[in-house]
């Protein structure tokens, strides 16, 4: 099915079963770029997957990788891979193919393991950030105090907390009655760019909306501003040579992370209440952005930056290409 931006009347008017359907544009007001766009995203999603699935399988078979850091990082590529096969490959059949109707509960789906894995790794991030404070406060009971029931019990309650407030936000998408315009002006299922389209008052969808994201990930970036103020003030304590350094070496990979991920949310944030077209198209490739260069990074960047993960992926690929 082909869409324009001369088309949209003709896709109003066949045999979509609006009732039942939406219509994902894809990148709004950049159509004849959409082609294109698809080349960095397969790009992303094929490094967020090789990547990801690396780093995981590399932590779980190297037992020095076997630390409260670690499981949390694997965490966070369980979610980011998670996040890059729910949203990516439904916009590549989009740019590549034209298949711009989705089912309502496809959406509503989509809307809701969004918000999830969101709302996880953002949860994930903090939890990381109090896990380089207790390394940097007291290394010598760092894994005593960081022991595996509770980083289990923390991965429960970030989830938990998440799954919670992830589900009510397609429920009541789901409770409104939507206009005949079905047309997202958006790249994926956004809650915000679907209860746009109702009919009836969404102050309800909105208001928990906001709830949710400036008591979550607000709350969430002020516990790592906190957590990371903690290692400023721990490591000035120390009066010794080069502990600064040391700690911004040991906390470098998670600063980067956490810039990454947060500056995106924010500048999506802004941009999305603005009713500049430019700033609209921008908001969405920037919402794009969000799914899938963070997956795509944040192995690579951990990867790279810390030693312990080189020596055991070289370890995991000596021993694979020996045995």
């Amino acid at each position: 099915m082909m869409l324009t931006t001369t088309g949209l009347p003709l896709l109003l008017n066949s045999t979509v079963a609006l009732d039942s359907e939406f219509i994902l544009i894809g990148f709004p007001g950049l159509e004849q770029w959409q082609k294109w766009f698809s080349l960095p995203l397969v790009f992303f999603l094929l490094l967020a997957m090789v990547a990801n699935i690396t780093l995981i399988i590399t932590i779980y078979r190297e037992h020095t990788l076997h630390q409260p850091m670690y499981y949390f990082l694997c965490n966070l590529g369980i979610i980011d891979l998670s996040l890059s096969i729910i949203i990516t490959p439904k916009l590549l059949t989009i740019l590549w193919f034209d298949a711009h109707s989705i089912s309502m509960a496809e959406c509503f789906t989509q809307m809701f393991f969004g918000h999830l894995l969101f709302l996880t790794e953002s949860g994930t991030l903090a939890a990381m950030a109090s896990d380089r404070y207790i390394a940097i406060w007291s290394p010598l009971r760092y894994t005593s105090i960081l022991n595996n029931r509770l980083v289990l019990k923390i991965i429960v309650i970030i989830s938990g907390r998440a799954f919670l407030c992830s589900l009510p936000v397609p429920f009541l998408a789901a409770q409104l009655h939507y206009c005949s315009d079905h047309i997202i002006k958006h790249s994926y299922c956004n809650n915000i760019a679907v209860t746009k389209l109702s009919c009836d008052d969404i102050s309800l969808n909105s208001i928990y909306q906001m709830t949710v994201v400036n008591l979550m990930l607000g709350g969430d970036l002020l516990f790592i501003f906190l957590s990371y103020c903690l290692i400023l003030w721990t490591v000035l304590k120390l009066h010794v040579e080069r502990a600064f350094a040391k700690a911004l070496s040991t906390c470098s990979s998670h600063l980067i992370i956490i810039l990454i991920f947060y500056s995106i949310i924010i500048v999506v944030a802004i941009t999305h209440h603005t009713e500049n077209e430019f700033m609209t198209s921008i908001a969405i490739v920037l919402n794009v952005f969000l799914v899938i260069v963070p997956p795509a990074m944040n192995p690579i960047i951990y990867g790279v930056r810390n030693t312990d993960i080189n020596l055991g992926l070289k370890k995991h690929l000596s021993n694979r290409c020996c045995g």
